[in-house]
């Protein structure tokens, strides 16, 4: 009988969350459903508007909802005086490349937020849907957030063997994480950020990346490749750390918290605020009444 991994990974990520605090306590927390019909999350932390980062949460395209991450995007709007609009898109192997970048571009056409946020592969679906929106020419994000992004999905930087190997995020889980999502090897090369030819026209970039992370060489070559086509980028390698810090590590973690902290100050100093003439983001204006 055929394991069912996927199903495995989600029952596993559904009892940690059971046993993980609550984030902060709110002024408003609401959940919705997009246009498409997505499970959505809305959070305020004040009663007066304030900018909007919509959130694609990780876990290899394959599982985590808007359940596991609740306590991080809690977080994100109370430390960052931001509003976030957590996104539950679709999850591979039941839809594959491209269904949950589909889903990400809806919501960013749909909310115009000020930042797009996403860890792991919610920050690969966050990059992803920027360039989507590039392309079409529609309006984009003034800020991209990623967190430990998976920008190569052909597995090929050094950090997969280097740590590839008893830091919680294993390369043969990676691969298999990348096989669900793209199971055609042969269009992974396309479907990677990374080596997409022309990274210009993007929004600017908040990049970081983990030492003790599989994922770290990728991410820090995304960083190199905006910054050479001309997007603002803030970068920064977390020291000590593995894959997922941004995840509940903060508990146990000193060298965790003090990572939040500084990817919080990072929000906090670099999405669009209203400027004192009156213009600038300020808070979901973009969707109206919706939220």
């Amino acid at each position: 009988m055929l394991r069912d991994i996927a199903g495995e990974l989600r029952e596993s990520a559904r009892k940690r969350n059971g046993i993980r605090p609550k984030g902060p306590e709110l002024v408003h927390v609401e959940d919705l459903t997009s246009p498409a019909g997505l499970p959505l999350r809305h959070y305020r932390p004040s009663s007066e508007p304030r900018p909007l980062m919509v959130f694609l949460h990780g876990g290899g395209w394959v599982f985590c909802d808007l359940e596991t991450h609740d306590r991080t995007c809690r977080r994100l709007a109370k430390e960052c005086d931001v509003e976030v609009l957590a996104v539950e898109y679709r999850l591979a192997p039941e839809n594959p490349y491209p269904a949950a970048i589909d889903d990400a571009v809806e919501v960013l056409r749909w909310a115009k937020p000020s930042a797009v946020a996403g860890d792991s592969a919610g920050g690969y679906l966050a990059t992803m849907a920027c360039l989507r929106l590039r392309d079409e020419g529609g309006p984009l994000p003034a800020l991209q957030i990623l967190i430990c992004p998976n920008t190569d999905l052909t597995l090929s930087q050094p950090s997969i063997t280097e740590k590839g190997t008893g830091y919680g995020l294993d390369a043969d889980m990676l691969s298999w994480f990348t096989a669900q999502w793209v199971p055609d090897p042969a269009g992974r090369h396309a479907a990677s950020p990374l080596h997409r030819p022309d990274l210009s026209g993007l929004p600017a970039a908040l990049v970081v990346t983990a030492e003790h992370d599989a994922l770290r060489d990728e991410g820090a070559a995304y960083a190199r490749r905006l910054a050479d086509a001309g997007v603002s980028v803030t970068y920064r390698c977390e020291p000590g750390l593995e894959h997922g810090f941004i995840q509940g590590m903060d508990l146990t973690s000193p060298e965790a918290a003090a990572a939040h902290e500084r990817i919080f100050a990072d929000v906090r100093g670099l999405i669009p605020r209203k400027n004192d003439d009156g213009h600038g983001a300020d808070g979901v204006s973009g969707v109206g009444s919706a939220l």
